[in-house]
């Protein structure tokens, strides 16, 4: 039962974020919708940098006023018009978007290229069939933002379990599998993204299935089976983004540090099963990109400002870390609304706190070591694809905590065994401290989303009322849609707290998860 509201609690939070944040008010949701929308009409998928804005998209855009600043930016900019001033139109006026792309060759100019097209279509395809499926591929544009939102929370939902049973087969222990569910609230940024039009939703669902399966393998799962899946999951992830493909060398890696008598040749079989059918399925898009591109990801924007003088190595350095920290734990919108330093740097520091204890830790370092593999490799990879663009333009480019996202389970899997490891490994001790895990976790949910409503639609002077009624203006729901919205989440999470603490006498009925949920039953606890 704790399981089952931990996820409807992390579900409820996605959701509020899906109503709250303002139209195309997400990082690239308005290209996200464009790709959808041109695939929904059968308007293919043209070469990285030649796919255009929809002209309906455009006229969404300047409906929903992106233009102007957010009441929260982190500086002002007196140039700009704000978002508080401008009247939201009329949900019976708001335009539809239904309207394909000018066809491929057409010229295009930077302001209105959709850089999509450089990833591979599964996103926007599974997307674009829902659009079709529910009779929205010409909606309004409010309608269409809010349902791909949507359909964004379900294909998250199995993060939830499969964070709980990855940590739960980690350290045989199922307090441990709920405080791992429980981490996700910790940080805004992700249901923020994940409730948004976003390519990374499905990244999130692939990595966390990729991940799942890696710790069947590292606690002795070396069936066959479980190769072919592991390798169709990567390959659905490889057809997503290119963030899949780092996860190769952890597929590898835990294979050969399974446990179990199986000799090298038997695990390398199982290494070159799963690698092939991830390769049939979505790697070769990659291995099309260099023989058609020359490049592994072409560059579907291109240079977009003038080249400046680029600093030295530890300006840089200094500078992308905190970013790429920043914007994974709450910075939203397009990044300009900053989350209190404080909070980002001690959510920084027990993370990583949490994640270093299981690498000194005899007999689960080698396991923690692997799954905090996916994670390292993909912040590494973000940071120095920057620093080449750095010294090159003197811009800092594509360092976005979002990226990191797929690894979600990895992360809360290694910090939770991390947080049983303080406590002694013991049930007991670690299902005493899940209620207080479970009530921090909802205040940081329900304080983030505080801090959305009014850097988002607070204007100077206003109240949190004011707040309230432009929201409900800008929003295609009602007052009662929001205010079942605003509700579940604090009802939903004192039910989740409730339940954690009636499991403080009992303890060994902490993963007890309720039928349909993913269960993986307790691993070895050796590595």
């Amino acid at each position: 039962m704790v399981l089952v509201l931990l996820t409807a609690l992390v579900t409820a939070v996605a959701v509020s974020w899906a109503v709250l944040t303002p139209p195309f008010r997400a990082p690239d949701e308005a290209q996200h919708l464009n790709s959808v929308v041109r695939l929904a009409h059968g308007g293919g998928w043209p070469a990285p940098g030649q796919a255009t804005m929809a002209p309906a998209v455009l006229r969404a855009q300047v409906q929903a006023a992106v233009t102007t600043d957010l009441p929260g930016r982190y500086h002002d900019r007196p140039d700009r018009a704000q978002f508080v001033d401008v009247a939201p139109p009329p949900v019976a006026e708001r335009s539809r978007v239904g309207v394909p792309t000018p066809p491929p060759g057409t010229p295009v100019a930077v302001s209105t290229t959709d850089q999509m097209t450089q990833h591979p279509p599964l996103y926007y395809a599974v997307a674009a069939a829902f659009l079709r499926l529910t009779g929205l591929a010409d909606a309004r544009w409010d309608l269409q933002l809010l349902a791909l939102r949507l359909l964004s929370v379900v294909l998250v939902l199995p993060v939830v379990p499969l964070a709980a049973t990855a940590a739960r087969r980690l350290t045989g222990s199922a307090a441990a599998g709920l405080v791992a569910a429980s981490l996700v609230l910790f940080a805004p940024q992700v249901g923020h993204v994940l409730g948004s039009v976003t390519n990374d939703s499905l990244m999130a669902l692939t990595g966390a299935v990729t991940v799942w399966l890696c710790v069947r393998v590292l606690t002795g799962d070396l069936r066959y089976r479980t190769a072919a899946v592991l390798g169709l999951t990567l390959g659905l992830g490889l057809l997503t983004k290119v963030m899949a493909g780092l996860a190769l060398p952890v597929v590898v890696a835990a294979y050969l540090l399974a446990p179990g008598e199986r000799g090298l040749g038997a695990r390398l079989g199982r290494v070159a099963s799963a690698l092939g059918i991830a390769f049939v399925v979505g790697g070769w898009w990659w291995l099309r990109n260099i023989v058609v591109h020359g490049t592994v990801q072409p560059d579907g924007m291109g240079q977009r400002f003038e080249d400046r003088e680029p600093g030295g190595a530890w300006e840089f350095w200094s500078t992308a870390v905190w970013r790429l920290l920043r914007s994974s734990v709450g910075d939203l919108g397009w990044l300009e609304l900053r989350a209190p330093t404080p909070y980002v740097v001690a959510a920084g520091v027990a993370c990583v706190a949490l994640c270093v204890v299981p690498l000194i830790v005899p007999g689960l370092r080698r396991r923690a070591a692997v799954l905090l593999g996916f994670p390292a490799l993909v912040a590494l990879t973000v940071l120095v694809n920057a620093w080449s663009f750095y010294e090159a333009h003197g811009w800092y480019a594509g360092i976005q905590g979002r990226y990191l996202f797929g690894a979600t389970v990895a992360v809360a899997a290694v910090a939770a065994t991390g947080a049983w490891t303080c406590l002694r490994r013991s049930e007991r001790r670690t299902a005493a401290v899940l209620p207080l895990v479970v009530l921090a976790g909802l205040v940081v949910a329900i304080g983030g989303l505080c801090f959305g409503l009014v850097t988002m639609y607070r204007g100077p002077g206003d109240s949190v009322a004011d707040a309230l009624v432009r929201w409900e203006a800008w929003s295609p729901l009602g007052g009662a849609g929001l205010g079942i919205a605003v509700a579940a989440v604090p009802v939903v999470g004192l039910a989740a707290v409730l339940a954690a603490a009636l499991l403080r006498g009992r303890p060994e009925r902490a993963g007890d998860g309720g039928p349909g949920l993913v269960s993986a039953g307790p691993g070895p606890a050796g590595s």
